[in-house]
């Protein structure tokens, strides 16, 4: 019998997708200007994926460190809630960057918040649909990507009406920090609906922080060997929107490019949102494990056509395409460390699970961006290659999963 708790739970789900897609209303009008707004005060290729891959890196490696403290005391709320403030202050402080190494600095520290919030939020989540949790976290991923697209889009309506001329690198650095500051206060709006959720009595966990998968389930800790080779492939998405402003800024004013390249990353968030809830509940069905590698496939295909893509046409197909990969992979990759893990360490798991595969995210973005200063096709012909190893190693382990077939 359900506890009244277990009977508020998607409520729950509902209230915080609503704090994440004003949260990432806030977050995506700062994505796609910041790679360009990186390159605007000096940085280099190399910079930006140092940049992208710290953002990933810290975030991740707290992960698992707020999901053990999550699990031990029983709490969960107080977690998110820190962490969204977080990330709400540095946001603030990042309209105020004069110099990259300030972006470095205020884009870490906001990755901090994103770190605090992520394991517990995903163990509520998890706990809220425990029969169909492909389509809980479908449901949040798609109103958080929901929340990317209105944010992009503000960006380009700031971009169309406030601005007539940034063709001066004063003109566009002055656009980017209105932006953010614009940015950060909807970010601090988010915290409103959270103080609305309700959490549960969850009982104080009699664990120690372990970051060793050794207790991890066996599948489980393929599942996260799998996952991390491919974080290998997954670097910044910075290089997508860099290689998209590098092909036409040479052809057109810089305004026009810049519009180009946010409306792209508007139909990637719109494509990512409309497909989350499907594939979602598509791996509910289906079993994760053939949903995820055909994301880890597409994945390749995709890097391989921005490899060589030079026309607005082929960007706007890859852009559709890169937004599937996420539909298919970010929640379902979630989901399926839910599925392996047991109830009393599920945000410990998740927490691991995040960290690890985040600490790839470093190497990988500097490793792009290294291959970026000599070729840029080589940033992206290298993302296809390691993505397309770990297809052949998640259908080479199939039979660790084979004792699970009925969930997944």
């Amino acid at each position: 019998m359900k506890n009244k708790y277990q009977k508020g739970l998607s409520a729950n789900i509902l209230l915080l997708g609503i704090v994440s897609f004003l949260n990432d209303l806030s977050s995506e009008m700062i994505l796609p200007i910041l790679p360009l707004f990186i390159t605007a005060l000096g940085g280099t290729t190399l910079i930006v994926g140092i940049i992208g891959g710290l953002q990933e890196s810290i975030s991740s490696i707290l992960k698992v460190l707020s999901g053990f403290l999550s699990d031990r005391t029983g709490k969960r709320k107080i977690f998110v809630a820190s962490g969204y403030l977080t990330s709400a202050v540095f946001k603030l402080l990042l309209a105020l960057s004069r110099l990259w190494q300030h972006i470095l600095i205020f884009i870490c520290f906001e990755r901090v918040g994103k770190g605090l919030r992520t394991a517990p939020r995903d163990a509520i989540i998890a706990d809220s649909m425990p029969e169909a949790r492909g389509k809980g976290f479908g449901i949040h991923r798609a109103l958080d990507t929901a929340g990317a697209i209105a944010g992009s889009i503000v960006v380009l309506l700031l971009l169309i009406f406030l601005w007539s001329e940034l063709e001066q690198n004063t003109d566009q650095i002055a656009f980017y920090k209105s932006t953010i500051f614009i940015a950060a206060i909807i970010a601090f709006l988010s915290l409103i609906p959270l103080y609305l959720v309700k959490e549960g009595k969850s009982e104080p966990q009699a664990i120690s922080l372990q970051i060793s998968l050794k207790k991890l389930p066996e599948a489980l800790k393929v599942f996260i060997g799998v996952a991390t080779v491919f974080a290998l492939a997954n670097f910044t998405y910075m290089f997508f929107i860099l290689k998209t402003m590098d092909a036409f800024t040479p052809l057109m004013p810089v305004k026009q490019s810049i519009a180009i390249v946010i409306t792209l990353y508007i139909i990637f968030n719109i494509f990512y949102a409309v497909f989350a809830i499907p594939f979602g509940t598509l791996s509910d069905r289906i079993g994760r494990r053939k949903v995820l590698i055909a994301g880890y496939l597409l994945f390749s295909f995709t890097c391989l056509g921005f490899a060589f893509a030079d026309s607005v046409a082929v960007f706007l197909v890859l852009f559709m395409l890169y937004g599937l990969v996420y539909a298919i992979i970010d929640g379902n990759q979630r989901a399926f460390v839910s599925d392996l893990s047991t109830a009393d360490l599920r945000a410990t798991a998740l927490g691991t699970y995040h960290t690890l595969v985040g600490i790839v995210a470093l190497p990988a973005s500097v490793i792009a961006g290294l291959l970026g200063t000599i070729t840029p096709s080589w940033t992206f012909l290298f993302g296809s290659s390691v993505s397309f190893i770990s297809v052949i190693l998640f259908i080479a382990l199939r039979s660790h999963f084979e004792k699970k077939t009925q969930t997944f």
